[in-house]
Parts: structure tokens; sequence; C-alpha cells
């Protein structure tokens, strides 16, 4: 049989688009070949630096710590050590040493440091811990008058008893000189760094979020040398830089070779005549356009019966009330047309709105969607989501503000709002603002529409955790996720990072038939303490409602409290952030800011509330804060809002790198006798006006108090506090002490106070 034959006719057509696509690809290799070789030049010239710096200061830092040891061994320091003489020590220390300062020497238990706290600095302190921890002389970056110096502290010893450390100050040009000397261009980036902070930064800062990949630690010290450049793309289909140049070659002699085949046929291409060509606008003028009803979902709602706007629903941290009687879609929609109308008072048009599995929920999101785009705000819903997936969103998106539409671990019938705008989460006045633009009609409508587009982003999610955290070895997990939005989230995140999960309550159920979403009521993770039991898991991991809280209950039935929890994030961040600070909330024992401070951090107690606690990690860049109601905020490797699904990632991390299981780290943290959260209903359903009455009359004699946040009392032994929920109409309060003695004793003195002035208050203790 004859074969076909492809004529000159039928060849024409193609030789014109082959041979630009050709020419094109050839460009396109070359160019990318070129980039990557720039770029593999600039990381080489970048490294050098680095490294240049890092001996530099290595060889800096070996001088000084030998000049230290050397003090430590002369014959008039060891004398005066053997006689307990610090003074005498603290003399001798930097005497005729160049540049040295703040010389002195103290005895092991630092107690002098400790009680001048917050006023004597916690970097000193940390500096000090942590060369009694190492055993060894350690260099670290402290502030003192305004400006970072170095600092150097060793353990003194007196033979092979431990008898105090020694600290003293250098100018930190001492070990920063070659860096501040390289020659560091626009292009690139070089930084000397210790935690999450820069202390010298060269080049374009804008690099500075990527420059832990090139990082590199300076020995003897927990301080690094950071470095970044601009990144480039990978080659096409992965090549490299001479293989595009040779892939580019080939398609460059294709190219000159069809251009020449073409050059043969005589005959030019036939015309086409493709009509007229559409442009962008006239297409866009061809869509159909949405209905001006569209764009106002909640109008017929309202009009069948709308809600007025309580103001009772503007919490201290969000906005929070009862569907059908304090919420509605019109309600929601005048919420959402307000934080609309601070977007644009702030130049912000973006922003991320997602929801919990509420059967409320589509309502709600669809009347807060109508105010936000009719204040002329672009949308993006990602549909049902936990609400740190929707906070993620506002990072991932780069929207910078979003909302989620919850009602977190409150009852089904309730919802309710946690807004972000320009990435600062509302609270206290900025939450009542909203209402008074609302009842004041002052409030942006734009000329024309926002725009709304549809994103699930729940596998971004789960990638990004996955791509930081994986375990060193599997372990097995059970998930309660009380039938909450975390439910499908929460397990798949776990399996990610390498756990076995099995999923409890998991099923997104908006009654919540169950139990109550809430893992700080020690009954809702009953079912949780069992199944971890029968299947001889590790442990078991709780979240509430929307996900942002987590409970963790081990293998023996143990329900590790949040702020023990908290105890063991803190140790694992200052390993690598000697000296960051710690943030936790009134309601956590009194045992954790001696276990902070004792792992070189800086603890500071704050009010209760999310959003108080971000906006207090913002304002001393705090590494890490948590809450007893199971709120966790991790700005080291995240982004510093409450997430119960990452710190449980988090938590796996740590106990799989640990040698004992799980149960055995957990139940090995600093431990008394402790209560969980007592909830007493308030008098006249007014928390405050009674917290503020016992906060001005009650008397403990003897004790510290402290009224951040309602009246906590700190004895020797323990501690009790009284707060006002910001959220519901009643009383929460705490008991801890050291020994079962001490508990009773502590709650006796509240109950006496709290029964003064309110005899038929009902006390569960």
């Amino acid at each position: 049989m004859e074969k076909p034959q492809i004529s000159a006719a039928q060849l024409k057509p193609a030789l014109v688009p082959l041979a630009a696509v050709s020419l094109v690809l050839a460009l396109w290799l070359g160019w990318s070949g070129v980039q990557q070789h720039v770029d593999t030049q600039r990381r080489a010239d970048i490294s050098q630096l680095r490294d240049q710096a890092v001996g530099e200061a290595h060889n800096a830092l070996g001088v000084e710590h030998k000049r230290l040891r050397e003090r430590l061994a002369a014959a008039d320091m060891q004398a005066a050590l053997q006689a307990g003489d610090f003074a005498a020590a603290s003399a001798q220390l930097t005497r005729g040493w160049a540049g040295a300062s703040e010389g002195e020497v103290l005895a092991q238990d630092l107690a002098p440091d400790y009680a001048q706290l917050p006023k004597g600095g916690y970097g000193r302190l940390a500096a000090m811990e942590a060369a009694m921890v190492a055993d060894k002389p350690m260099a670290s970056i402290v502030r003192a008058g305004g400006k970072p110096v170095l600092a150097l502290a060793a353990p003194a010893r007196v033979g092979e008893q431990l008898v105090g450390v020694a600290y003293l100050q250098l100018p930190l040009q001492r070990i920063s000189a070659a860096l501040e000397n390289a020659p560091v261009d626009g292009s690139s980036y070089l930084a000397l760094r210790q935690g999450g902070f820069s202390v010298i930064e060269r080049g374009d800062t804008a690099l500075g979020n990527g420059a832990e990949a090139l990082a590199a630690k300076i020995p003897g010290s927990d301080l690094r040398v950071a470095a970044a450049v601009p990144d480039v793309a990978g080659g096409p289909f992965g090549l490299g830089a001479i293989p595009c140049f040779i892939a580019a070659v080939i398609f460059a002699v294709l190219g000159f070779v069809l251009a020449r085949l073409r050059q043969r046929f005589n005959a030019p291409p036939p015309a086409v005549d493709e009509g007229p060509v559409q442009t962008l606008a006239e297409t866009i003028s061809a869509s159909p356009q949405p209905d001006a009803h569209d764009m106002t979902p909640s109008s017929q709602a309202a009009a069948s019966g709308p809600l007025a706007v309580d103001p009772g629903i503007f919490r201290a941290y969000d906005i929070r009330g009862v569907v059908g009687r304090s919420l509605d879609a019109g309600v929601a929609e005048k919420i959402g047309h307000a934080i609309g109308t601070v977007m644009q008072e702030q130049g912000l048009s973006e922003i991320v709105v997602g929801r919990d599995g509420r059967l409320s929920g589509p309502t709600m999101v669809e009347g807060l969607i109508a105010g936000l785009r009719k204040a002329g705000r672009n949308v993006v819903d990602i549909g049902m989501a936990p609400t740190p997936v929707v906070y993620f969103g506002a990072y991932h998106l780069r929207a910078g503000s979003c909302v989620s539409v919850t009602g977190s671990h409150n009852p089904p019938d309730y919802n309710g709002f946690k807004i972000v705008v320009g990435g600062e989460t509302l609270s206290g006045d900025a939450v009542t603002d909203l209402y008074r633009r609302i009842v004041g009609g002052r409030l942006h409508t734009a000329q024309e529409p926002g725009q709304l587009s549809h994103r699930d982003i729940s596998e971004d999610y789960v990638q990004r955790i996955a791509s930081d955290i994986q375990i060193d070895r599997p372990l097995k997990v059970v998930v309660d996720a009380g039938n909450g939005v975390a439910g499908d989230v929460g397990p798949r995140v776990l399996e990610a990072i390498g756990a076995e999960v099995t999923p409890l309550y998991c099923e997104i159920d908006g009654e919540f038939p169950n139990h109550h979403p809430d893992p700080s009521e020690p009954h809702n993770l009953n079912d949780l303490i069992k199944m971890v039991g029968r299947l001889n898991a590790d442990f078991g991991i709780a979240f509430d409602g929307d996900g942002d809280r987590l409970g963790v209950v081990t293998r023996d039935g143990q329900n590790i409290f949040p702020d023990r929890l908290l105890m063991l994030f803190a140790a694992d961040v200052l390993e690598r952030n000697p000296g960051a600070m710690i943030i936790y909330d009134v309601k956590c024992t009194g045992r954790l800011p001696g276990h902070v401070l004792r792992h070189g951090g800086s603890p500071l107690m704050w009010k209760t509330g999310h959003s108080l606690i971000k906006a207090k990690m913002r304002e001393t860049d705090a590494e890490l804060a948590g809450e007893m109601s199971g709120h966790f905020f991790f700005k080291e490797r995240w982004y510093g809002f409450d997430d119960g699904i990452y710190a449980a990632a988090r938590l796996l991390e740590i106990l799989a790198a640990q040698p004992q299981s799980p149960s055995e780290t957990l139940n090995a943290l600093p431990n008394g006798i402790s209560t969980p959260e007592i909830k007493v209903d308030a008098p006249n359903g007014d928390p405050h006006s009674f917290v503020e009455r016992f906060r001005n009359e009650a008397s403990f004699d003897g004790a510290r108090l402290s009224t951040i946040d309602g009246l906590r009392v700190d004895f020797s032994d323990g501690w009790g506090l009284v707060r006002a929920s910001n959220t519901t109409p009643i009383l929460v309060m705490r008991f801890d002490a050291d020994n079962v003695e001490a508990l009773k004793r502590i709650q006796d003195a509240f109950r006496e106070q709290l029964l003064a002035l309110k005899p038929d208050l009902a006390l569960p203790f």
C-alpha cells in the first residue's frame, strides 16, 4: 500500500509557528540560563561574605572567651571565690580589660537579679542561665543604654565545684566588624541575628524574611549570620544553567532551519478573516453583570423582619450573639458594611472570609459579604474553614484582612465574627467603634460593589505546615474535633507531618451531637480519654469548635492543662531564641514564669483574650504566647495568630524528638494541685461590676495582688483568681497551689471574701 505523502502546501502553514516557537524557547532558555548563572555567582559571593563574618566573629569570641577563662582561673580570683567574696571577684573581673564593663560575679542562684525583675532586665539573666546550663562560656547580645552590646557569661568554679557565674559586657563591634564592613550591595542581604531579632542588617532588608535558608551559626554563641539573595525561579523543566544554554542553542538552530525552509516556499500563507477582535473592555461589557439584588442578599430577610443592632454583641475581643435573637443576615450585613468602611479609611481593599460548621453560617456569611461589597471591598470567600485557616488566608492570599464567622465553643444557636483589619485583630474600642458607626450612619457606600471570588486554601494550609514540620518517629494520636470545623483539616495536617491519626467526632455537624466542642471543660474530654486507652494510642488531641484552641490528654488519662503545655512550647522556642519574650494570661500557673526564666526566657503575664494577647505580642515582639483556655500563639516559624491545629503539629514535633514516651514527657512537666477554670453565674448577669466591687473591697494579708485582669492573688505557695468573662455573663475562677492544704486555704480565703459581697453566691468549692 502506498504511504500518504505530505505536500508542501500542507507543510507551509506549520513552519511559521514552529519557527517562532523554537526561537521563543531559545530566548526563554537562554535568559533562564543567564539568570541562574548570575544567581549562582550572587549566592557564592554572599555565602563567602557570610562565612567571613562568621569566621571573624568566632575568632574574636574565642579570644574573649579565653580571656574570661583566664580571669576566672587567676589566683586572686580563685581566692575571692573560695572565700565567697563576690564583690572582690567582681572588681577583678574586668580590671585592665579594654572595653569591658558591667563586670560582676554572682552566686549561682542569681537571687539578687531575680529579685530585681523586671527592672534588672531579662537578657542579662538569660545569658548567665545559658552559661550555667551549657557549663561553658557563652555569648549573647543584650540591650544596654538603648543599644545592643555583647554579653559574655561563664560558670565560676573553685576546683570542680560551681560557686557562681561571671558576667560582663563588651562593645558589639568586637564580633560585628566584619559584617559591618562587608561589601554588601543592594541586591543581597546580610544580618547578625539572635533568635527572631536582627541586630545588624546590611543590604536589601526586604530579603530578610527568607534569610534563614542561608544562615550560619557563630560557634560558642546563640548568634548567627543570616544571608539572602533575590529568589530566582528554577530553569524550565527543572534544567540548570548549563543545560538551559545547551537547549537554547538547539532550539535556536531548529528555529533557524525552519525559517530557512519557509523561505523555499514562494507563495505566502493564505489570509484568514477572523472577524473583528474584541478588546478586554468590550469582552467585559458583553459579559452578564450581577443583578443588583444579588449584591444585597440580606435585603429580603431584613424586609421580612429585621433585628435591631444589639450593642451587647460587640464584646471585648470579637462580636458574638444568638442567631434569631441578636444576629441575622441584616445585622451581619451592617457589620460587614462597618468593617468595609474601616478598611476603606485605611486604604485596604482585599479581605478573606470563612465560616465554621454552624447551621447559621451560610446566612451570616451571605450578609457579611453583602456589606463588605457594599463598601467596595473585594472579598475572597474560602468557604467552611477553621478560624486559623481564615487567619492563614489573610497572609497566604496577601489580603491582610479577614473575618472568621464563628461561634467558637459556644452553643449551636450562637454565631459571631472574629475580625482582622490590616493585620490587627480588632478588640476593645475598635470593636465597639463598629457599633457606633452603624448606629451613627457613618458607613461608606462605594459607587461600584466590590468583587467576590471563591477559593479553597485548605490544602495550601496543610502543605505549609507539612513543609516545615515532619516528626522524627511515628506517633499514634486520637483527634477529637467535637464535630467542629477542625474535623477535616486537623487530622489532615497531623497525617501530613507523619502521625497515625484516629478521628473521633470529626464529622462536621453544627448541632454538636456528641459533646460540646470546648476542651477547657474536662468532662468534654472523657470520650477522648477512653478512646486513647482503648487504642493504646500515644496521646489524644482535642480541638474547640473553630479550631483555634487545643486540649491534650495522655495515655494514662491525664488532662495536660494548657499552661503546662506552654512550658513545653516555651522551652522548645527558647532553645533557638534565648531571651525571647513569652506571654501568658492571668489564669496560668505560677510555676510558668520560673520555668521560662530557667530556660533563658522573659516571662510576661497579661490579660485574657486572643486579640488582647496578639496586640501585646506585637507590642513586645514576643516569640510565643499562650492562654489557659488553650489558645497558643507562635510567632517563631509561624504568623503569631492563635492556632490549635498548628500548635498540635508543634507538640507532635517536640514529643517525637524525645527519647521518652509522650506520656512520660508530658507528665514530667512541673505540676502542682490546680483546678480547671471554674465558671460561676454572675450576680444580676453583670460579671464586670461584681469583679470591680471584689477588687475594691477584698483584702488578702501577706499576698501580692495583680489587677491586670480581674483580681489575682499570689501567695508564697499558690494563688487564686477571679475575673469577668468577656464572652458570657459568668465569673471565671481558678486556683493553684503547691499542695492540697495550701489549695484549700486559698479557696477558703476567697470563699470568705466572695460571700461577704454576695452571701447567696453559688460556689462549687
